[in-house]
């Protein structure tokens, strides 16, 4: 089916986009997803951190995905985008469809179906992806700056998302796939030591968790690999990231201030109490997050690192 273009060069997307041209597209997503999550563990987190990456720069367009050039920094080398991993993962699956459908499957779908497996493999919910994305042309490193930061409080987390067409609902959901992952320590050491004038240690995180995160990440850091989980059951897919924020354990100080600002804790406690209503707001807010922005005038790579000839 056509993936139309309103006049305003919204593309409205489709789940029955490649049931003619390429119905097996996303079997061998899932396969590849899979079999590469069995060789690497980290694999299912790294998906959906890129999905949410890419999306939040230039709409998803797969824009993340494309190599640095000699003469163009691309958004996969700036800053916040260094720890990203998985790349690989979306280049076998797109040279497998490319195999089986030349020129027909966008990077920037590939990217996104492949989210939904791995909160799907990892026990969450399954969902129609819409597709019918394009993928853009322009990626560039210093448009990072735009991604939302670790250590936003609240409003600044409401004003990202709001330029993204996201609300309150869609904040607090799409922050509980922080339920898979792990972060380096640099995304949280500020939290542990000399926080503010008045207290070394950010006083919402529970004392405890604190004392255990100091030991982990010490002063100076000679591990590189050294961190936290973002939940205690971190391969699973589940409502515990919730639970985790109600006790003071968030790990990063833009989870826990969710908890903290009176216009966001009520979503928190229903979700933290609720996994199926989690897992319902959670597939809308993914939908909704699969329709942001994107590249009308784009194209389908070939390889999803390089734009086309």
């Amino acid at each position: 089916m056509i993936a139309v273009v309103l006049s305003k060069g919204i593309i409205v997307l489709d789940s029955h986009y490649y049931d003619k041209t390429c119905p097996q597209a996303e079997d061998i997503i899932l396969k590849t997803v899979r079999n590469a999550s069995i060789y690497d563990p980290k694999v299912p987190a790294r998906l959906l951190r890129l999905f949410f990456h890419d999306c939040f720069i230039r709409g998803c367009d797969a824009s993340v995905l494309l190599d640095s050039t000699t003469g163009n920094k691309a958004e996969k080398d700036g800053p916040p985008n260094i720890s990203l991993g998985s790349f690989y993962v979306i280049e076998d699956a797109k040279a497998k469809i490319e195999m089986a459908c030349p020129r027909t499957v966008s990077c920037a779908d590939t990217l996104a179906i492949a989210a939904r497996d791995v909160v799907t493999m990892s026990g969450g919910p399954y969902w129609k992806v819409l597709k019918g994305r394009k993928d853009g042309k322009v990626s560039k490193a210093n448009e990072t700056i735009n991604l939302p930061s670790p250590s936003f409080n609240t409003t600044q987390l409401i004003q990202s998302f709001a330029q993204r067409g996201l609300g309150l609902k869609d904040l607090v959901a799409l922050s509980g796939g922080h339920t898979l992952g792990f972060s380096h320590c640099s995304s949280f050491s500020g939290r542990l030591r000399n926080f503010s004038s008045t207290h070394d240690v950010d006083p919402n995180m529970d004392q405890v968790f604190a004392v255990e995160l100091k030991k982990k990440c010490t002063k100076p850091n000679k591990d590189h690999g050294a961190g936290e989980f973002l939940d205690s059951t971190s391969s699973v897919f589940d409502n515990e990231y919730y639970r985790r924020v109600m006790g003071g354990k968030g790990v990063f100080g833009s989870d826990q201030a969710l908890y903290g600002d009176y216009r966001t804790r009520w979503i928190v406690e229903s979700f933290g109490g609720d996994e199926k209503l989690f897992f319902r707001e959670f597939v809308d807010s993914m939908v909704k997050l699969g329709n942001v922005g994107g590249s009308e005038d784009g194209e389908v790579r070939v390889k999803c690192g390089v734009v086309n000839e």
